[in-house]
Formats: structure tokens, C-alpha cells, sequence
């Protein structure tokens, strides 16, 4: 018998859980009140509470960057709530999961960063939407166009998301997914410290690694914000 919290509905797959799941996020969030919030583990919508609750809190003055290979930017056309996440932050998608949220971020304050893996439904989301992309190819030898997108925005505070699944996979493999072409570890630790010297980073996750990756991880995370 299968559990009706799993089922497909609305074109999200277990959106009853997905829903559930999201407030009780929230609602811890808003008990606690944390200026800055750091969330390690689960796939990539585990970023969609705690940046919704610092855009909540820090309104306009708060800027994403979302370091994946995939832009998470899916509507009903694929069920998986894990690809629906900048669309759920930035206002779009399934109106059940954006009443939970506190706030949501503006798409022109959104980078999405290391983007190298695309189905053909996500262009034109992109362009509609109005979010910045930069390839690994534009970021490899420095972080300029990434520091000058966040210089553009006027934001003074950053959240930072990375899925460890923009690590080339000729290099590391981290998580399930490998995906070749991707940025270097060494490159993608230049581009979180040039973001961490450039701004305020408010928030940080790690998303989309398996357990037996956790001490190579390790490496690549040392020196990161907010990790002590």
C-alpha cells in the first residue's frame, strides 16, 4: 500500500511531506531567530527554508549564490522537489510550498554559479526569470565575474549554496550524481573565500554528498564560512 504522503500531486512528487517538511523548517527557524544559519546534508532543497527565512530577515540586502552543476529550476515538467529549488526562492512554483514560505529573494539577486548540466525546459525559466549564470569556464582562473554580479546587486550579505555535484568528476566524486567538466575543488574554495572577503555570508549549505565522502569533504571545506 502505498503511503499517500509520497504520492505525485500537483506535479511535485510527495508534495504533502514536501509540504509538511518546509513549515516545520520554517517554524523552527522563526522560534530561534538566527542571523546567520549554516545546514549540512539532504539535497537541494534543504536550502529553500533557511533562504527564504535570511531573505525574511534581510530583505533586498540579501544576494544567493547557488554553486550547482544543474540550475534547480524546475516547475511541474519534472516532479522532483529537489529541482524546483531557486524556483521556490524566488517565488515560483507550487503555491501550497511558496504560502510556507517567509519571504523569497528577486531572480536579479540570484547567480546561479558553476551551471554546466541542463534539460531543455530550464532555458526558458532563465531567461524569464531573469538569473545570472556563470560556466565553470568563466570562473576557472578568477572570481571577477562572480565579485562584480554581487557588486551589481548592492547587496552587502550572501548565502551560499553548494552542491557538491559541481566538483568535476574526473577530480572527486562527492555525491550520487557525477557530472564531468565541472569546477576544480581548489577553484570552487577560491570562489567561497572571495565571496566570504567581499561580503557578508549570513548562510551556507552543503547539499547532495554521501556519507563516505564526508572526509573528503572535509578537505574541501576547510576554511569556509561560518564552519569555525
Amino acid at each position: 500500500m502505498t503511503d499517500p504522503g509520497l504520492v505525485l500531486r500537483d506535479g511535485v512528487e510527495a508534495k504533502e511531506i514536501v509540504v509538511e517538511q518546509l513549515a516545520a523548517a520554517v517554524k523552527i527557524i522563526r522560534e530561534h531567530g538566527p542571523t546567520k544559519i549554516i545546514t549540512l546534508g539532504g539535497e537541494c532543497s534543504v536550502s529553500v527554508a533557511p533562504f527564504t527565512a535570511l531573505a525574511g530577515r534581510y530583505g533586498d540586502d540579501l544576494a544567493v549564490v547557488w554553486i550547482d552543476s544543474h540550475p534547480d529550476v524546475g516547475q511541474s515538467d519534472y516532479p522532483g522537489y529537489h529541482a524546483m529549488a531557486v524556483s521556490a526562492i524566488t517565488g515560483h512554483g507550487d503555491p501550497d510550498v511558496l504560502a510556507q514560505l517567509p519571504a523569497t529573494v528577486a531572480p536579479d539577486r540570484v547567480a546561479l554559479t558553476g551551471l554546466h548540466a541542463w534539460t531543455d525546459d530550464d532555458y526558458p525559466h532563465l531567461a524569464e526569470w531573469g538569473l545570472a549564470s556563470l560556466a565553470p569556464d568563466q570562473l576557472r582562473e578568477t572570481s571577477e565575474p562572480l565579485l562584480r554580479w554581487l557588486e551589481q546587486t548592492g547587496c552587502s550579505r550572501v548565502a551560499i549554496h553548494f552542491d557538491v555535484d559541481t566538483i568535476d568528476s574526473t577530480e572527486q566524486v562527492y555525491g550520487l550524481g557525477a557530472e564531468p567538466d565541472g569546477l576544480t575543488d581548489a577553484q570552487v574554495k577560491r570562489l567561497i573565500a572571495d565571496l566570504n572577503r567581499t561580503a557578508d555570508v549570513v548562510g551556507l549549505t552543503i547539499a547532495e554528498f554521501i556519507p563516505r565522502q564526508v572526509m573528503h569533504l572535509q578537505r574541501l571545506a576547510d576554511g569556509f564560512p561560518l564552519l569555525g
